[in-house]
C-alpha cells in the first residue's frame, strides 16, 4: 500500500508517529511522510492525484495537518482518523456537549477566555481544574480550589479555557488506549498530583471503563484514540479525548498500531459517528510480555528496512 503521514512540526523526531512510518516501510509498504508546517507542497495537485492508499495525522491543535487532511477527505480519500472526528475531540468546548449530549460519563463543563470569569460557577462546584480548551499532553492543567484563588490561575495568550468540576481520586488517571477496536489501560500519575506515589504501568481494564470507552469511538466516529478516566467516588469519569495519542506503554504499540492503520486504510476508513460499536476487545493484561514481538501479519514480509520518504 501507498501511504501518506502528515507529521507536525512538534512531532518530527517523535518516535509516535514516525516509528510507525518506518514499521510500515519495513513490511514493504510505501510511506511518504509529509510536514505540512514547513513543507512548499503542490497540495491542490497532491491531494487530487489520489495516489495514496490513505492518509494518517499526528497533529496538533491549530496546525495546518488537519486542514489538509480535510482536503483529503474532500475529494473522497481515506484518511486516518476521520477528520471530522478529529475537528471534534480537538475543541474541548465541542468535545464536552457531544460527549454529554450522547450520555457519556464527562463533568459539566465551563468555557471562559479568562481563568477569573470562572468565579460565577456556583461555589459548591469548586473546586476546578482549569485548562486550555485546544490543549493536550496535560498542557496548562491547573487546579482551583476555591473562587479565590482564580486570579493565580491566570495565563497570557492561552486562548479559551474550559473548567470542571474536580473529581476526588487517588492521585491517577486511568488512560485507555482504542487501536482499532482493540483496547489497553494504563496507569499515569494524574498531571494535578505530579509527585503522587503512582506505579505507572500496564493494568487491567475494568468491563464499565471498557464500554465507555468503546462508546467514546461510536459518538466521535474515532479508531485510533485515548481517552483519560479518573476513577472517582461515583464511577468512572472521562476527563479527555484524544485522537492518535501517545500510545504509551501499550505493549508492542508500534507494529500494533502500524496493523490498524493498514486493516483501516484496506476497509477505506471508518465511518461509525453515531452507532454503536461492537463490544471491545480487551486484551488480558500485560497481552503479552515486554520484549517479545507480536508483529503484524506483514512483519515477516521483508527482512531489509527501506527509507521512510520525507516530502
Amino acid at each position: 500500500m501507498k501511504l501518506c503521514f502528515l507529521v507536525e512540526e512538534l512531532y518530527r523526531h517523535d518516535g509516535m508517529p514516525l516509528d510507525v512510518a518506518r514499521r510500515l516501510s519495513s513490511w514493504g509498504h510505501q510511506v511518504d511522510v509529509v510536514r505540512p508546517g514547513s513543507s512548499l507542497l503542490r497540495i491542490s495537485e497532491e491531494v487530487r492525484a489520489g495516489t495514496h492508499d490513505a492518509w494518517v495525522l499526528k497533529t496538533v491543535s491549530g496546525g495546518p495537518g488537519l486542514t489538509l487532511l480535510e482536503a483529503a477527505a474532500a475529494v473522497g480519500l481515506t484518511t486516518v482518523n476521520d477528520a471530522r472526528s478529529i475537528r471534534a475531540v480537538r475543541d474541548k468546548v465541542l468535545t464536552s456537549v457531544i460527549a454529554r449530549q450522547h450520555g457519556l460519563p464527562v463533568p459539566v463543563t465551563y468555557s471562559a477566555p479568562r481563568a477569573t470569569l470562572f468565579a460565577d460557577v456556583p461555589d459548591e462546584l469548586f473546586p476546578l481544574v482549569v485548562k486550555p480548551a485546544d490543549g493536550s499532553s496535560g498542557r496548562g492543567v491547573r487546579f482551583v480550589p476555591d473562587p479565590g484563588r482564580l486570579a493565580e490561575a491566570e495565563q497570557a495568550g492561552e486562548g479559551q479555557l474550559i473548567a470542571q468540576p474536580y473529581v476526588p481520586n487517588p492521585g491517577s488517571d486511568l488512560k485507555v488506549y482504542c487501536l482499532a477496536g482493540e483496547f489497553h489501560a494504563t496507569l499515569r500519575r494524574s498531571p494535578l498530583h505530579p509527585d503522587g506515589p503512582v506505579e505507572e504501568g500496564v493494568v487491567p481494564l475494568p468491563a464499565e471503563v471498557a464500554a465507555a470507552a468503546a462508546r467514546v469511538g461510536a459518538v466521535f466516529g474515532l479508531d485510533l484514540y485515548g481517552i483519560d478516566v479518573v476513577l472517582g467516588p461515583d464511577g468512572p469519569v472521562i476527563v479527555d479525548i484524544n485522537d492518535f495519542p501517545s500510545f504509551r506503554q501499550v505493549p508492542d504499540a508500534v507494529s500494533r498500531l502500524a496493523g490498524a492503520v493498514l486493516d483501516l486504510a484496506r476497509a477505506g476508513g471508518s465511518a461509525r459517528t453515531g452507532v454503536l460499536a461492537p463490544a471491545p476487545r480487551i486484551p488480558s493484561q500485560p497481552l503479552i510480555p515486554y520484549g517479545q514481538p507480536h508483529p503484524h501479519p506483514e512483519a515477516d514480509m521483508l527482512a531489509a528496512v527501506p527509507g521512510v520518504a520525507q516530502i
